[in-house]
């Protein structure tokens, strides 16, 4: 095997393992939105769907692109994008599901979202982010959504 078909193979499982890892992390963030719906305080369940929906759209865009940098058509690129982002909502009526029959573990339940969408955006997005000379720019990311997030939940909490 030629080493530029090895490179391009190497390439393509980095993709597909971030694909998975977005794909895997979505479900978490729908089980979060589903939690908040759930305890019947439309406001919580706002503020937490609003927040992780427009952190949603560059997470999208950031799979599609590097689909698309691998080759895949634009169509396919996005379908593979939307169907990252399917898992949510089934996250989401698991969520409310859950925080109406256990509702004694709601902060349990809350706590395992955040914990899980923490350690896939520490263990795999900002590394990946953090590669090709965009450090900075990753970086930069990161703060302006804390800082959206800090003034939704003053703003609508």
């Amino acid at each position: 095997m030629d080493k530029r078909r090895e490179g391009a193979s190497a390439s393509l499982k980095r993709i597909w393992l971030f694909v998975i890892a977005i794909t895997i992390h979505n479900f978490p963030e729908g089980l979060a939105v589903g939690v908040g719906f759930g305890d019947q305080n439309i406001k919580n369940g706002l503020i937490l769907a609003i927040g992780i929906g427009l952190q949603n759209m560059p997470e999208g865009l950031a799979v599609a692109l590097a689909l698309l940098r691998e080759g895949y058509s634009q169509k396919k690129s996005f379908l593979i994008a939307l169907l990252t982002g399917l898992v949510e909502p089934i996250g989401g009526f698991l969520g409310l599901w859950l925080v109406n029959v256990f509702k004694p573990i709601l902060p349990f339940t809350l706590a395992f979202a955040a914990g899980a969408m923490l350690f896939v955006i520490s263990d795999e997005i900002i590394p990946e982010t953090h590669n090709n000379g965009n450090e900075r720019e990753a970086t930069y990311g990161i703060l302006i959504g804390f800082v959206i997030m800090m003034i939704l939940d003053i703003t609508l909490g």
